[in-house]
């Protein structure tokens, strides 16, 4: 059912919170242990991967003192061979196991967005009038893209590169416990270097991925708004405002990849710092006799292989971080919780005789202005009742509350005698048809879009409810008809063409409380008269609530009621509002004063 939207701006998406990247992380495991075989028998494919890694310098250093020295030709070409084999076995299960991290990515990732999706489905109209759908859509993808490139890429290598950090110093200790302890002495130093870059990267990483949900919410609002920004010749003063915002995040983005960008050089720099010592005490013991050459070119093999991991890990930094401050935005949206949930043991209903009643009823959009005060009003059975009065007296919000979209902050509101909270949610909206002023059409046929309206209807039920509406003659006169192809929002039809859609895809619902805002607004006068006739045939037996501007639409109104700011201040038919001279009556003769 298509919803009503409460007052929103060009508001700016929530301010980041410092997030709990620990928390983070588990949540994400808790998704991927739902791949558990494929996950295990990557992580054992990285186990083996870094034994066989940890054997290939051992082997360099045997041969050397074993094969070489002593000019045993053939022990050097048997032992070359089965390196070989041991670096061609390597780079096979390396694939293999790249592989299958990448189906457990993607699934995991399916499944993250698919919950996030279905997430978005469930929040209250609330909390999309607080956010900007670009940054929404950021969310959704920008985020979850980040993610997905860290678990099919970092993980794995995150995994391996601690792995092969601890059999290497394993390796080193057991071959010379004194080279081991040079090895190591840089360490210390590169841990506190890391560290601090880090610290500010990650701020600064957070701040990128904000200002990026920003600009893109900006970015859908300009491109939403387009022929509004032409219309008013505010093309230069978008500009500046994108501007600004793209300066933002060239800023933020430029300071969190400078920042980890430091991580590789200064690595890099500490390990030749680490390795250049290796070598000079491992000649100087060489001389002594302490260790042989073969040892020293292990120790050199092992000493590279143990920058790598570290290199890696710092050239990870980037990924990591921006799918961590990616996730803890994905999280925040799944732990918003609804402000109009089902209460325990809401009753399920498949039919209203359609006796509505408000009362007392207050509410405001925020709590420091109330739209509605105090009002009352009561529909019977089969009853049209016409909402009428100044932009902003609240005539959509009473819509709102209806179909509670929205619940109010005091009174009642009551259908056949209950609670509207008592209902299921689902189920009270399924029995309230809406034909909107603003239409939306789905990009797919036109028989699709009308049935939309009640999904198992037959073509001839949908025929039939694009003639009451009038819209078969227009539809019949389109390339394939029934079957041709919109595009989103209905681009490649007319304002008109889409009112009769909607007007067709509600009497399709076959509701029992029917709701029209300005309906007929976007329809030519000749075409107005065809659907009133229509109208008539769905308005028979059920209770309907217009929202109107155009008063000649509502005469035959069984109630009319005036809103103004708020409040209801007439109400009455067409005739008895005329003759009590007041606030209607001047409405009504203003539309038709030259």
């Amino acid at each position: 059912m298509s919803s009503i939207r409460g007052p929103r701006g060009m508001i700016k998406g929530p301010v980041v919170k410092p997030k709990n990247a620990k928390k983070t992380l588990h949540r994400i495991w808790s998704y991927m242990g739902k791949r558990k075989p494929p996950l295990m028998a990557a992580i054992i494919l990285v186990i083996v991967t870094s034994l066989l890694n940890l054997l290939g310098p051992y082997l360099i250093g045997v041969i050397i003192d074993e094969h070489i020295i002593p000019k045993d030709i053939s022990g050097t070409i048997r032992m070359s061979l089965t390196l070989a084999g041991i670096y061609i076995t390597t780079s096979l299960l390396t694939w293999l196991q790249t592989y299958l991290m990448v189906n457990v990515s993607f699934t995991t990732i399916g499944m993250l967005r698919q919950d996030l999706f279905a997430k978005l489905q469930t929040l209250s109209l609330r909390f999309f009038d607080k956010r900007a759908h670009g940054e929404l859509m950021s969310r959704v993808t920008n985020d979850i893209d980040n993610l997905n490139n860290a678990l099919s890429q970092s993980v794995i290598q995150a995994l391996s590169s601690i792995l092969s950090l601890v059999g290497i110093t394993i390796a080193m200790f057991s071959l010379n416990w004194i080279l081991a302890i040079i090895t190591l002495i840089v360490i210390p130093l590169m841990v506190i270097i890391v560290r601090q870059i880090l610290k500010r990267s990650s701020e600064n990483f957070v701040k990128r991925q904000k200002d990026l949900g920003e600009l893109n919410g900006f970015v859908e609002e300009a491109i939403s708004g387009g022929e509004v920004v032409t219309l008013f010749s505010k093309e230069k003063d978008f500009l500046t405002v994108f501007n600004e915002r793209n300066e933002q995040l060239r800023s933020s983005a430029t300071k969190a990849d400078t920042f980890s960008g430091f991580l590789g050089p200064v690595t890099n720099f500490i390990n030749n710092l680490g390795l250049a010592l290796v070598i000079g005490a491992g000649a100087f013991m060489a001389v002594q006799g302490s260790v042989t050459v073969g040892m020293i070119a292990s120790f050199v093999n092992y000493s590279r292989q143990f920058s790598r991991p570290i290199s890696q890990m710092a050239n990870l930094v980037n990924t990591i971080l921006s799918a961590i401050a990616g996730a803890e935005r994905v999280f925040a949206i799944m732990d918003e919780q609804p402000d109009v949930t089902n209460k325990p043991n809401a009753l399920s209903v498949t039919k209203f005789a359609g006796d509505v009643a408000f009362e007392n009823v207050s509410f405001g959009y925020t709590d420091e202005k109330m739209i509605l005060k105090n009002v009352t009003l009561t529909a019977k059975k089969g009853e049209m009742v016409a909402l009428v009065g100044p932009t902003g007296s609240g005539k959509t919000t009473i819509i709102n509350l209806l179909t509670r979209f929205y619940d109010i902050a005091n009174g009642e509101i009551n259908i056949d005698g209950r609670s509207i909270s008592d209902y299921k949610i689902h189920d009270l909206r399924n029995r309230i048809g809406i034909v909107l002023q603003d239409t939306y059409l789905f990009s797919g046929t036109i028989a699709d879009n009308i049935r939309f309206g009640r999904l198992d209807a037959s073509d001839e039920e949908v025929k039939s409810a694009a003639k009451m509406a009038n819209a078969h003659s227009f539809i019949k006169h389109l390339p394939q008809q029934y079957d041709t192809v919109i595009s989103a929002g209905g681009g490649n039809l007319s304002e008109g063409q889409k009112q009769l859609l909607s007007i067709a895809r509600a009497m399709l619902s076959d509701c029992d409380i029917l709701i029209l805002d300005e309906a007929t607004s976007n329809i030519d006068t000749k075409t107005e008269i065809d659907i009133q006739r229509g109208m008539s045939n769905l308005l028979k037996g059920k209770t309907s609530f217009v929202i109107a501007h155009r008063l000649k639409t509502i005469e035959n109104a069984d109630q009319i009621l005036v809103l103004k700011d708020g409040q209801i201040i007439e109400e009455g038919n067409h005739h008895e509002l005329l003759e009590q001279q007041g606030f209607y009556h001047k409405l009504y003769t203003q539309q038709f004063t030259i």
